[in-house]
């Protein structure tokens, strides 16, 4: 008994057991047998004690591992029989094998078979569980009834993960998926931490490594400043620019509630890595010209990255003012500021609605790179250069996070037309690449990343709604789960986007991100435009301040009138100050 409680039998998990008991079992029978061997020899009880060690040791060891191993298969049959949701396993390997010994052990679910890729397993037993082809996923389904499948291949590059998520997309079962390998070495997560398969796997595109020089060369030992810092791309860039050791980390951020945000979780990143850098949060907005310059001044910042924009489109064309202020006017504050306190580097975050834009938050970017472009011809001091991409999952007013928000609730899924398609990338990719682009700069740069292929948000919407296990409810199938309706596109809203103006494109160093030369205006005209623009600001004219965009962005052309809400409900109630009906906009309530 001393032998068994000094080595951890009574302390050992039945239900868990594993191989290390037969070593534990070994240790106590054979310091046991050894023990009685010498007593009895000592004594003369024996005249053979070593036959008596062989025998003692022999009964013992079968039966304290036989007796726990019994006790184990008795646990797991009696689990086996309770109610618990049936699942296959995608993948017979290491990770397949641990997450079946979990879920065996486990209330939730119970493992009813394996599927694998290699034809080599087909037929052999892993766990006691049957290893099948995946063209057998249908017949296994319909004999033991599993509604999910869980994806057991962390290591899988993302175009693999991709192709097998488009074959199960067509079975009636719920996708899970286990945590990537990074998460699991790194003890961030366990092997049953199932998760919901993640959108970026279902576009497939592994990301390329990144050139460690062009992420350091403007970061590390450098002060940098972020303006937007607590939005979707803004945090995201202080992530990664933390980790790359900067000196002093500037965040700049309107909303008091994303700085403290971002702030706390920069500071405990920064407490995981040992990073000395500085952080400094700061409230505030490049509308304030002499704000943002005493910032940049103060801390003496090296270099900047603008993501401080309105980006909705919707919103913006119905707020024309403010998007205008804060896009266009307050690219300029900023930028001038950087100019004047000698920032070396000015990265402007912009997108693909700024290419041949037909809404004014398009309009607004492509306005905010004129802008740049003109002030580099005269303020060489400082590079500035912009980085222009499409549309980043998962950030806020992003399509999947609303998508999965309609799926749980049961529907509908919203599609605004069947035809639409757009760029996606993931958040932390666009950050690398903003950040690595923006070594490259040589001044009035307009880089452009390469999105891969679009994607067609309808495709996009039905294959979601099939890896949650659900069907969708259309003419040829009328029971389905979750119905897809078109609303229409919304106001100033394109079908597809595009990166490029024209096709004047060369490479760069990094082969996911392109230079293009592009045509820009003189800075008297920057001047004039900008002084127009404020006036017309200061007097509430939305209709002017439109006109004087489709005259400075000469690609912008605008499929429809002036939607401002202020403007449009003024025109209902005829400027007098009485109850009306106030007039929305698509997707909106209002009383």
């Amino acid at each position: 008994m001393a032998f068994a409680w000094t080595l951890g039998l009574y302390r050992s998990v039945v239900r868990y057991v594993g191989l290390e008991l037969v070593a534990a079992a070994s240790k106590t029978s054979l310091g046991a047998s050894a023990a009685g061997a010498i007593v009895m020899a000592t004594t003369g009880t024996t005249t053979s004690p070593l036959r008596w060690f062989i025998v003692f040791w022999t009964v013992s060891f079968v039966y304290v591992c036989g007796s726990r191993f019994l006790a184990r298969v008795f646990l797991i049959t009696q689990r086996a029989t309770a109610d618990r949701e049936r699942v296959v396993i995608y993948g017979a390997g290491a990770s397949g094998s641990q997450l079946a010994i979990s879920l065996l052990g486990g209330d939730e679910y119970r493992p009813v078979a394996m599927l694998d890729d290699d034809s080599s397993l087909h037929g052999s037993v892993v766990k006691g569980l049957l290893v099948h082809s995946p063209k057998e996923l249908e017949q296994i389904v319909e004999d033991t009834g599993a509604t999910r499948v869980l994806l057991a291949i962390p290591s899988a590059s993302r175009r693999r993960r991709r192709d097998v998520l488009q074959f199960l997309s067509d079975f009636p079962v719920h996708i899970q998926t286990m945590p990537g390998l990074d998460d699991l070495v790194t003890g961030k997560a366990k092997v049953d931490d199932l998760r919901e398969v993640a959108v970026e796997d279902l576009l497939g595109r592994d990301p390329v490594p990144p050139n460690t020089k062009l992420l350091d060369a403007t970061i590390r030992g450098k002060n940098v400043m972020v303006s937007g810092a607590g939005g979707s791309i803004g945090s995201e860039l202080c992530r990664q620019i933390i980790r790359l050791e900067p000196s002093v980390l500037v965040l700049f951020e309107l909303s008091e509630f994303s700085l403290y945000s971002i702030e706390t979780e920069l500071k405990s990143i920064a407490a995981e890595t040992g990073s000395g850098c500085k952080i400094v949060p700061l409230l505030g907005s490049v509308h304030h010209g002499q704000r943002v310059q005493e910032v940049l001044e103060t801390f003496a910042v090296d270099t900047v990255y603008h993501a401080a924009a309105y980006k909705h489109v919707p919103i913006v064309e119905h707020n024309i003012l403010e998007g205008v202020h804060n896009n266009v006017i307050g690219t300029w504050n900023l930028a001038q500021a950087a100019a004047a306190a000698k920032v070396s580097s000015f990265v402007l975050i912009s997108t693909d609605k700024a290419v041949s834009p037909t809404n004014v938050m398009g309009a607004t970017k492509r306005m905010a790179e004129l802008v740049l472009q003109a002030l580099q011809d005269d303020f060489a001091g400082t590079r500035f250069c912009m980085v222009r991409f499409g549309n980043v999952l998962e950030s806020s007013g992003s399509v999947v996070p609303l998508f999965r928000k309609q799926i749980r609730s049961g529907g509908p899924v919203t599609v605004t037309h069947p035809q639409i398609i757009r760029y996606f990338m993931t958040i932390p990719e666009a950050a690398q690449l903003v950040i690595q682009a923006a070594s490259m700069a040589r001044g009035g740069d307009v880089f452009v990343l390469d999105m891969g292929a679009p994607v067609r948000i309808l495709d996009l919407a039905k294959r979601m709604i099939h890896l949650m296990g659900l069907t969708v409810r259309e003419e040829e199938n009328p029971d389905g789960d979750i119905a897809i309706e078109f609303t229409g596109l919304r106001p100033a809203e394109k079908l597809y986007e595009e990166l490029l103006i024209g096709n004047d494109v060369s490479g760069t160093d990094h082969p996911r991100i392109m230079r293009a030369q592009e045509n820009k205006l003189e800075l008297g005209q920057i001047y004039r435009y900008i002084d127009e623009l404020q006036q017309a600001s200061d007097a509430l004219d939305r209709e002017e301040t439109r006109e004087i965009l489709m005259r400075a962005v000469s690609e912008y052309a605008p499929g429809n009138s002036v939607e401002d809400l202020v403007t449009v409900n003024k025109k209902v109630v005829g400027g007098e100050k009485h109850s009306a009906t106030i007039v929305g906009f698509p997707g909106t309530d209002t009383d």
